[in-house]
């Protein structure tokens, strides 16, 4: 279990030819542009929307998240109660980074590091990986979605993964719980250059949008992504920038930041039609996805529906749906799990009366199998006397019948 993320340098360009008169972070993020995100804009900036996100905490320093940040908690045991200080000795900021690209406000109106939907509210929830925490794993994560959905979440992110399809039936209540209050649920599918070669949980879970990644020209990312039947949109996961706990920008990989990305135009799209419930908000960001290059056979195992498009799954006309086009749980628990076992019959009150048996009837005594018994004497010996007693009596008058005849023929004729 851990995170989906990988920092490769330690700052972002501070050049770019191409807009000399651009503030140079803003224009290291290409995303901005490349997905429609600065389009969207001009309908919403995703005000009035609340984005949780589990991960190691939101930094309290940066600039970027003043305003920003608006409550939080702590699941792991060893952070402190506002979800604010950064937890793990490998990849603290992870959060911070996370949150950066979700809802960064920047350094000004045109500087620093802005997020896809930077008037969006987040929540700060910390969690530990592995052995940092003393609480497991998949307790922190239920009690952390739980407390989201409490806390008025509109949209969760989780950029972490278990690197196992399988999920802790804990997860079952916790992720429905969240459906059942309207929540959208974006998952990172996880990195191939950390070891995830195919998603894992949370990413198989139904009804969640699990984000793929690609690099910047809009290919599947080889390091930074991974693949599998689960995955909803791709989105960018290499040459990502992020504002750490402390302050500093950085370069990073994968799609830890693919999801938040993400997340934000979720954002965008529940602001500018908040009449639409999570899963026509997830719909709608599936639709308008644009396909990949290459004549591709969509959903697919490492684009999903497509690269997202924040314009269009903003502005265009989407037909509404009933059901979560990711799948329901619901069901696949129905499906899946083993079901509750069936309460024992309760035993009637009423005393029935259950008539004595016939007695049984007594042994015959016990005889020496030489001697005969009634029945061999009436079905065997007494027929067998009767057959010998008539088959002499018929031989003793064949006998006499002989002799008279031999007599007869001794006799001389006169």
């Amino acid at each position: 279990m851990g995170s989906t993320a990988g920092l490769h340098a330690v700052a972002p360009p501070t050049e770019t030819p191409e807009a000399d008169a651009e503030d140079p972070v803003r224009a290291a993020e290409y995303w901005l542009d490349d997905y429609g995100i600065r389009e969207a804009w001009a309908t919403t900036r995703g005000a009035g929307v609340r984005i949780a996100i589990i991960d190691t905490g939101i930094g309290r320093g940066p600039v970027e998240f003043q305003g920003a940040v608006v409550g939080g908690t702590d699941v792991s045991g060893v952070g402190t109660d506002d979800g604010r200080t950064p937890i793990g000795a490998v990849d603290a900021s992870h959060g911070s980074w996370v949150a950066s690209l979700a809802a960064g406000r920047g350094t000004g109106p045109d500087t620093g590091m802005i997020g896809v939907a930077p008037e969006a509210e987040l929540l700060s929830i910390s969690v530990g990986f592995g052995a940092s925490a003393p609480v497991p794993f998949t307790e922190q994560i239920a009690e952390a979605m739980v407390w989201a959905v409490d806390h008025g979440a509109d949209i969760i992110n989780l950029s972490l993964t278990t690197n196992t399809p399988d999920w802790d039936r804990s997860w079952d209540d916790a992720f429905l719980y969240a459906y059942e209050n309207d929540v959208v649920v974006v998952v990172a599918a996880g990195n191939r250059g950390s070891g995830t070669t195919r998603v894992g949980a949370p990413a198989t879970i139904p009804g969640v949008l699990t984000v793929g990644g690609v690099d910047p020209a809009g290919r599947a990312s080889v390091n930074a992504s991974t693949q599998g039947i689960t995955i909803g949109v791709s989105a960018p996961s290499e040459d990502l920038l992020g504002v750490s706990a402390d302050g500093r920008l950085v370069q990073w990989d994968g799609t830890s930041g693919a999801a938040p990305i993400v997340a934000g135009i979720a954002a965008l799209v529940r602001a500018a039609h908040p009449d639409l419930d999570a899963a026509n908000v997830i719909n709608r960001i599936i639709r308008t996805a644009r396909p990949p290059a290459g004549d591709r056979d969509l959903p697919d195992l490492l684009y999903g529906y497509g690269l997202v498009d924040a314009a269009a799954a903003v502005s265009a006309n989407v037909p509404r749906v009933s059901e979560n086009p990711m799948g329901s749980l619901e069901e696949w628990i129905r499906l899946y799990r083993r079901a509750e076992a069936t309460p024992a019959p309760t035993p009637t009150e009423a005393v029935v009366t259950v008539p004595p048996l016939p007695s049984a009837d007594e042994a015959p005594p016990e005889t020496s199998p030489l001697l005969p018994s009634s029945d061999t004497l009436l079905y065997g010996t007494l027929p067998l006397l009767g057959v010998t007693a008539a088959g002499i009596l018929v031989a003793l008058g064949v006998t006499a019948a002989v002799r008279r005849i031999r007599m007869a023929s001794r006799t001389p004729r006169r």
